[in-house]
């Protein structure tokens, strides 16, 4: 989770202590921005641009590449085969991810590939999320309306990334996005293109664990079709927006 302004270094700091060494080549990233209403985006356009502003990265719109809902799973595995770093950024849907992130996630990392039976295309890479909430940091705890800590939240992404052999990295979070004044924004920014331009020599990489190894799934575990993909319980909320983030 994101440190306090007080405690964080800036993206100068970031680009004079953490660059790559002579030497030894970047990995590449990819980052995937999926926010479905720009206009009404105050956080997380900002962060596209940014991430558009560095040289290497590799960076998609996925609601304007796919606004359709049809995505192209070949181009899309070819461009995470390509990343060292996978960065999902986006706003939280009720407690969770926007539709075309999720459906992005069922339909890429399918089994055989990413987790499962000979399913090892992930292991060894880095998971990054990078969320806002527009709940204040406040919320997220016990006291608060949402009554946990945002941490709570993320077993759903962390587990992703052990299924799939990958490490799940601190998430950068910026809480309150309509709240917020600007110069905690331009902050926030500021240190998310930092680290993604000097990855992987952030200092707390330094004492994280390797990625798990993938999980050996048994083969009468294999989902069969769509049906088993999505799961049996149809309860799911008709209305997602009320969660949103900006």
């Amino acid at each position: 989770m994101t440190a306090p302004a007080s405690s964080r270094l800036s993206t100068a700091s970031w680009h004079a202590d953490a660059a790559p060494r002579d030497g030894v080549p970047e990995r590449a990233a990819y980052v995937i921005v999926a926010h479905p209403r720009w206009r009404d985006s105050r956080v997380n356009r900002r962060l596209l641009e940014a991430a558009r502003s560095i040289a290497g990265v590799d960076v998609n719109d996925l609601y304007s590449t796919y606004p359709d809902f049809s995505i192209d799973v070949a181009a899309e595995q070819r461009r995470v085969t390509r990343a060292d770093l996978i960065v999902l950024v986006h706003p939280i849907y009720w407690y969770s991810m926007p539709p075309l992130q999720k459906l992005w996630l069922d339909e890429v990392l399918s089994w055989g590939w990413a987790y499962g039976h000979d399913g090892h295309a992930l292991a060894n890479k880095d998971l990054w999320l990078v969320a806002s909430t527009g709940g204040p940091v406040s919320s997220y705890r016990p006291e608060g309306y949402n009554q946990h800590d945002f941490s709570a939240f993320l077993p759903a992404y962390e587990q992703t990334a052990r299924l799939c052999g990958m490490r799940f990295l601190p998430p950068h979070v910026f809480y309150g996005a309509r709240r917020s004044d600007d110069a905690t924004l331009d902050a926030h920014v500021s240190e998310f293109a930092g680290r993604l331009a000097t990855y992987p020599q952030w200092p707390e990489l330094i004492s994280m664990a390797d990625a798990p190894e993938c999980s050996d799934i048994p083969e009468t575990d294999r989902p069969r079709g769509a049906a088993d993909i999505a799961g049996t319980v149809d309860d799911t909320p008709a209305n997602a927006s009320a969660g949103r983030a900006a």
